[in-house]
Formats: C-alpha cells, sequence, structure tokens
C-alpha cells in the first residue's frame, strides 16, 4: 500500500499506478509496480487470452528481463538458422546451444499477466480507454491523473503507464513522435506432422526483395508462423512478397489458420517518453530494434523500467519531482533501449542498401555468425558490440558511407 491517502480518495479510489494495455509491456510494468507493494490497475480491451500479430520470437534480452520463477511456454527451441536471399543462396547456420525460443504470444502474454496478478495487481479486462486528463474537472488535485473509459467511467491514479500498442491513444497523449513504420504481414499455418518435423528447431530468415524488407518462418509445433515485412506504403508488394514466399517454400496448398497485418512503429530520437505523470513503454513509446523490428525485448525492459519509476512518480508531492522521475526514466531507457536503437537504424540503412552484405557476412564470416548468436542469446547487444569492437566501430562507420552495390554471397556451405 503507499503511504498518506488524501480525502480524495475516500470519495473515489485512487490507484498508486494504472496500466494501460496488458502485453509483454503493460504486463512488465504492473509486475514491477505491484512488486514493490503499490496498489495496480491493469486495464486491457481485449478478453484474454488474445491472438497477436507477432513472429513469437524470445532472444536473451527478453528471457534475462522476466520475472524470477517464469517458465516459458516453448513451443520450440531454435538450434540452427536458414538464411537466403529472396529465395537464393540458402545457406543453414548451427548451434549447439539454443539460440533463442519460440512461443506462442497469446499463452506468454497471458502468464505474463498471471505473474502480475500474483504480484497483487488487479486486472480489468474488456476495458477501452478513451483519454487521460491531468486538468480539469475529473482531476482533483495536481498529484492525481483520470483515466476516461469508454462508458463515462472515470478511473483515478497517482501514475499513469501507457501501454496500449503501436496505435497508443496515450501515446498520443503524451506526443510520441515516429519516423519508421513499417507493415509486417502473417500467416499462421497449420502443417503435417512429416512438414513440422522437417521444421523442428529450424528458423528461415529470408532477406526480401523490398529495401529492408525480410521474411521468417518460425516453427511452433504443428503450425508454422511465416510472415514478412517492409516499410509502410510498399502494401501490394509487401503481400506478394509474402505470398510467393509462402509458395516459394511449398505451403501454399495449406490453409492458413489466421492471416494478419500489423503496423510497427519506430520513435523519433527526441520523441517524448512522459507527460506529467503518464509515461509510455513498449509499442506505445515506439521502443523497438528499427533493423529487425523485434519489440518483445524492448517491451518487457521498457515496462519494467515504467513501472518501477511510476511507482516514484506515484509517491512525487509536487510538478518538480514528479518531472525529475519521469527524465530519469527517459534517461534509463535512453542509456539503454536507445544506445541499441540507434546503432540498429545505422544497421538498417546499410541493410536496404546492401542486403547481400548481411547474408555473405551471416553464412561465410565466422565472426559475424558469432556476433549474431551472442546477440540472440544476450551475452550482449548491438550496442555493447559498436561500443566495445573497435573494428566494428570503423566497420559500421564505413559502411555508413558506401555506396549501394550488388554483393553476390559465397557459395561455400557455412555450418558451424
Amino acid at each position: 500500500m503507499s503511504g498518506e491517502n488524501s480525502s480524495a480518495d475516500d470519495v473515489q479510489r485512487v490507484w498508486d499506478v494504472v496500466v494501460v494495455g496488458a502485453g509483454p509491456a503493460g504486463a512488465s510494468a504492473a509486475y514491477a509496480a505491484a512488486v514493490a507493494g503499490r496498489r495496480v490497475l491493469l486495464l486491457e480491451k481485449a478478453e484474454l487470452p488474445r491472438y497477436k500479430t507477432c513472429g513469437g520470437g524470445i532472444i536473451g534480452p527478453s528471457r534475462d528481463a522476466l520475472p524470477p520463477g517464469f517458465e516459458l511456454p516453448f513451443r520450440d527451441r531454435v538450434h540452427a538458422i536458414t538464411f537466403s536471399s529472396n529465395g537464393r543462396f540458402t545457406r543453414t547456420r548451427r548451434s549447439k546451444q539454443m539460440l533463442f525460443a519460440l512461443i506462442n504470444r497469446a499463452e506468454f502474454d497471458q502468464q505474463l499477466v498471471e505473474h502480475a496478478q500474483k504480484a497483487g495487481a488487479e486486472l480489468r479486462t474488456g476495458v477501452t480507454v478513451q483519454r487521460v486528463e491531468q486538468h480539469g474537472s475529473a482531476v482533483p488535485d495536481r498529484r492525481t491523473v483520470a483515466v476516461v473509459l469508454q462508458g463515462g467511467e472515470t478511473v483515478l491514479a497517482r501514475a499513469v503507464v501507457g501501454a496500449d500498442g503501436s496505435a497508443s491513444r496515450i501515446g498520443a497523449h503524451v506526443g510520441v513522435k515516429l519516423d519508421q513504420v513499417d507493415l509486417g504481414l502473417e500467416a499462421e499455418i497449420p502443417v503435417p506432422e512429416t512438414v513440422a518435423e522437417d521444421w523442428k528447431g529450424r528458423v528461415l530468415i529470408d532477406w526480401g526483395p523490398m529495401p529492408g524488407s525480410y521474411g521468417w518462418v518460425f516453427p511452433k509445433g504443428d503450425t508454422l508462423t511465416v510472415g514478412v515485412i517492409s516499410a509502410r506504403g510498399e502494401g501490394a508488394a509487401t503481400k506478394r512478397y509474402l505470398e510467393d514466399f509462402i509458395a516459394r517454400l511449398g505451403l501454399a496448398g495449406f490453409e492458413p489458420a489466421i492471416s494478419s497485418g500489423h503496423l510497427t512503429r519506430c520513435r523519433a530520437d527526441d520523441s517524448p517518453l512522459s507527460r506529467g505523470r503518464v509515461l509510455v513503454c513498449g509499442d506505445a513509446a515506439g521502443l523497438l530494434e528499427p533493423w529487425t523490428r523485434e519489440g518483445i525485448s524492448f517491451a518487457l525492459r521498457s515496462g519494467r523500467l515504467a513501472g518501477e519509476w511510476a511507482v516514484r512518480i506515484a509517491e512525487a508531492h509536487d510538478a518538480v519531482d514528479t518531472r525529475r522521475q519521469a527524465l530519469n526514466y527517459a534517461f534509463a531507457v535512453k542509456a539503454g533501449l536507445g544506445v541499441e536503437m540507434s546503432v540498429g537504424k545505422r544497421l538498417l540503412a546499410v541493410f536496404e542498401r546492401r542486403p547481400g552484405l548481411f547474408h555473405a557476412a551471416l553464412t561465410g564470416f565466422r565472426p559475424a555468425w558469432r556476433a549474431f548468436k551472442d546477440i540472440t542469446r544476450g551475452s550482449t547487444s548491438l550496442g555493447e558490440i559498436v561500443r566495445s569492437h573497435p573494428l566494428a566501430q570503423r566497420g559500421l562507420t564505413a559502411l555508413d558511407r558506401t555506396p549501394a552495390t550488388p554483393v553476390v554471397p559465397t557459395e561455400e556451405p557455412a555450418d558451424s
């Protein structure tokens, strides 16, 4: 429980922290605030469990950010990656240790929410948040935020965390600015046991035909998650890429159980992460890795930070202290995730011009494959590699300036 309760608390319950959105970011924020002993309300517009368009890859940084005692609902463990360049120059790389895990998002998200509830957070589903207000008649004092629900009900909080996804209403309130928007298309394809067995423990990454695009196949038992992603504005070409990709894999004869699309949004460097007593995290803040568009680890890590700093904001007694805590939150996000994002943006710019170079490096250059393995396992990060390896720093700087030239990958096998 929090310390002093104002008279407003007696008239209408005031939560210490209200979290909007029960995905990985929101559940992590709710867990972090609840573990600190605060009164936490987690609001979700859907009924749980619910489907999300997502490859469902859990890399090392995601595993490291999970609550203590969390057991991943594995659908598969990846030990091999097949790389191809728009269907050609196919090479498979193998690893004795697991590279990353594959999960079903509906199960994973549900489990995260249950951990937040066990820590003391209260969950309300089927609730749509229309807006938040920090001034006006709905707000009893300067230490309170009003969360206005569809239908007119108002929920009061000392701090609010917006984790309501890439089309976030809380993000709009904070003024989140975006400078990269991509379209992901995905099909969940049930396959016979013989086909599933062929994919067990192995994923496919295909560098696509449009600049910055790529496709993936992630096996999850008797279902293959097949998807592609590219810059928004190429909708027809992206759809065609997915259709060609599925046909090329010999999967066109199987009926997808689900076909879906999703926009991923990356924040601009100067985008705010807070406004008053409201913080944003995960997709709502535009936090994801720009090159791969991996968002789960960014959601889990920024969600935990948002929950921890929301507790401090809830305890702040004036605007100066609130501002100080919000700035500390922004600093914590930028010092870790922000560094990774800036390197990811540079990598994406190079990848858009020279995808063949990435393919050649990952399939034929051992240090590149080793770095890829270390990043997926969580023993290092993109930012750490560039910071601690002068050669990587010099190489990336040189590539920043290099004009696009076609690179034909080597034909040598690269299993290791």
